[in-house]
């Protein structure tokens, strides 16, 4: 299609096609249309129906999700998804922020011009935490200069004001937590079991098959917590019990079983996935010469008792919420780019699948290594998205060329998560029986019965 897209249409870009096509959802008629002039073998004229797509769209997935390599990069989204089916409303907290008391012109100012570079027109807390802190590093290094006058006072306060903004912002991470759990029973259940044939679906691969990689750009647990109702044991590069310690040196412990009447090749243990937080996590803090997870209970209201731990002296500047780098650090970025690191070499292999749920593009250091794994012939990548009302999903889709190696499906009538595991992903286990079966079903119904086989030799 030459055209683009309306803003809130669902695109649909799967298997074969060489174009994303336009579907429209008929609610009297309970079917979609296609807006295109063509024709198609799985949809009639009048339209196709869920379970029509899904004939379509999930034995795609299926076979995407054994690929070789196979990794998941969640976004807000899905955090806003879960949110909402428990409470009927949603809030990422990202725009909610307190104000800077020195220099917040020019600190908003740059926040706004580095959103609007990563194609963002609204800075959020990130952005501006990035730039406070720039200014923050500056005024260090001028503090004893007698070219600027009242330094001191001014660093002192931005100091104050940025551990402000990181307190109101994790307070409000803690909201969407304690939100979900204070949630109706009966509501919140139904969301959970969601988030859970969610993340099985991907989780579901064979004993022979390399781990799951999870990435995620969300500070929030809820994945966390997902995968402990599911069983899901995640395996990250923190090592310890009580108060666990980020290393640098991952040792990939993993476990694994020897099948029986099999010597020497060991398989993965199912119910195990690799776990990377890209921009760190609200229960992540800098302690001395360490970075360490500590023990914040799902749904609590605040941090603050938990920061108050003998030995640790933590205040909210020491979280690590990206890009809040830890503190008297030579690798300015650290932990981060020991983390992005895990992100490119999970990625950028051959024989790769990538698929993103709620993210949206607007990470530079992000986008670019997806760009760089789209160079290499046998990845794909898989975008699904409950809108693309920024736009940015179909410009790099124009953009980073590669269209045959990306599958899109995007819109609210078809990537909605309640549809998404009901209808198109694939079925959250590792059934063995249903292979079994499409076998049997597939000799018997592409090979020609033996009286024939044996009428033909005869002549």
């Amino acid at each position: 299609m030459s055209e683009e897209p309306k803003k809130d249409a669902n695109i649909l870009k799967v298997r074969d096609d060489r174009n994303y096509l336009e579907l429209e959802w008929d609610q009297s008629a309970n079917k979609f249309t296609i807006n295109s002039k063509e024709n198609f073998d799985w949809c009639s004229e009048e339209g196709c129906t869920k379970s029509d797509l899904r004939s379509r769209i999930e034995p795609w997935l299926t076979s995407l999700f054994q690929s070789e390599h196979l990794s998941l990069l969640v976004g807000s989204g899905l955090t806003t998804a879960v949110q909402f089916d428990a409470c009927g409303s949603a809030d990422n907290g990202m725009s909610k922020t307190s104000e800077f008391t020195v220099y917040s012109d020019e600190i908003e100012k740059a926040a706004v011009d580095s959103a609007k570079k990563s194609g963002r027109n609204i800075a959020n807390i990130e952005d501006r935490i990035r730039v406070a802190n720039e200014v923050l590093n500056g005024l260090k290094v001028l503090q004893y200069s007698d070219d600027v006058s009242d330094i001191s006072t001014k660093l002192d306060t931005l100091r104050s004001d940025l551990e402000n903004v990181i307190k109101n912002f994790t307070d409000n991470i803690s909201e969407i937590e304690a939100s979900i759990m204070s949630a109706d029973p009966v509501c919140r259940e139904t969301a959970i079991n969601k988030l859970v044939l969610f993340l099985m679906s991907f989780a579901s691969r064979t004993g022979t098959r390399d781990r799951l990689n999870i990435f995620t750009t969300n500070y929030d647990r809820l994945i966390e917590a997902g995968a402990d109702v599911a069983g899901l044991r995640l395996i990250d590069r923190f090592v310890g019990a009580l108060s666990p310690i980020f290393r640098s040196s991952r040792m990939d412990v993993d476990m694994h079983y020897n099948p029986p009447g099999i010597r020497g090749e060991p398989r993965y243990l199912e119910g195990v996935a690799r776990f990377t937080k890209l921009h760190g996590s609200l229960d992540w803090i800098n302690v001395g010469e360490d970075i360490r997870r500590i023990g914040l209970p799902f749904g609590a209201k605040t941090i603050q008792p938990f920061l108050e731990t003998a030995g640790f002296d933590a205040s909210y500047s020491s979280l690590m919420i990206y890009p809040n780098s830890a503190k008297d650090r030579e690798t300015a970025e650290y932990p981060y780019v020991e983390l992005f690191r895990d992100f490119a070499a999970a990625l950028c292999r051959p024989n790769s699948t990538l698929v993103t749920y709620g993210y949206s593009f607007g990470d530079d250091h992000i986008n670019r290594v997806i760009r760089d794994m789209l160079t290499i012939p046998s990845t794909h990548l898989v975008i699904i998205d409950y809108s693309d009302s920024s736009g940015r999903i179909m410009d790099k889709y124009e953009q980073w060329g590669h269209q045959s190696q990306m599958s899109l499906i995007i819109g609210k009538d078809i990537a909605n998560i309640t549809d998404l595991v009901n209808y198109y992903l694939p079925k959250p286990s590792i059934d063995r029986a249903s292979i079994r079966m499409a076998d049997i079903l597939k000799q018997r119904f592409t090979q020609p019965a033996k009286k024939e086989q044996e009428g033909e030799s005869d002549v």
